[in-house]
């Protein structure tokens, strides 16, 4: 399979990258941080060689660069599983958050997703075959304290995620809203959450995976994951 993932070189991106390299899978990666990127892609090559990394250091929450990135990946062939990974957390609220955190939030978490998924679209349509996953959080469902306009921008994805799927329905291309709490990442080195207690990386991957295997008769819309 053409596996497109953003935001590959560290924590849910990589152990995602990870786990479809492993069945000798064509990738095409992002992430902001070449070297990073650059790392993650020599370790996917020497641990699964009978797999393809391509890479493209790029930050896709600039509009014309998702779009850039999207186009790069075409040259590679039609993908056949989309994962729109990138986001970032601010912590926030909006009674006294700087006036510029739900755009820059917006940016990453919902214009990455739409500008990469819209760019790719003409070529998976006329294909008529295709698994797009996003990316969301709890957040897309319940709001909670200092997590403001990062629940706005999630709440939006998962919007985004509802209504493609409805138009791309006669086109048999699947969406699926991944929806998970608190994973163990670097994301939260910085929380007093207990990292044993969080999700595992893997543990997302794995049903993404997974999820990307079942027959085009089956589609999950949305798959919930709770912490411990």
């Amino acid at each position: 399979m053409n596996v497109i993932i953003t935001g590959a070189s560290k924590g849910l991106g990589k152990a995602i990258a990870e786990t479809f390299a492993a069945s000798k899978n064509t990738l095409m990666l992002c992430a902001r941080n070449e070297d990073e990127l650059n790392k993650t892609a020599l370790q996917l090559q020497q641990q699964y060689p009978n797999s393809t990394v391509h890479t493209k250091a790029i930050d896709i929450s600039n509009n014309n660069n998702a779009k850039m990135f999207a186009n790069w990946c075409l040259t590679f062939g039609t993908p056949d599983v989309l994962i729109n990974n990138v986001g970032q957390f601010i912590a926030s609220s909006l009674i006294n958050e700087d006036d510029d955190v739900l755009e820059k939030l917006m940016q990453v978490n919902l214009y990455s997703a739409y500008h990469t998924t819209k760019t790719l679209l003409p070529a998976m349509t006329q294909k008529k075959k295709g698994h797009i996953f996003n990316i969301c959080s709890l957040a897309s469902l319940h709001a909670y304290i200092k997590g403001s306009s990062y629940s706005i921008t999630k709440h939006a994805l998962l919007g985004f995620s509802r209504n493609l799927r409805e138009e791309l329905k006669p086109y048999q291309i699947k969406v699926t809203s991944v929806i998970p709490g608190a994973i163990a990442t670097e994301s939260w080195a910085n929380e007093t959450i207990a990292q044993k207690k969080m999700i595992e990386a893997k543990d997302v991957a794995t049903i993404i995976y997974s999820t990307s295997l079942l027959t085009h008769q089956t589609c999950i819309e949305e798959i919930v994951i709770q912490p411990e």
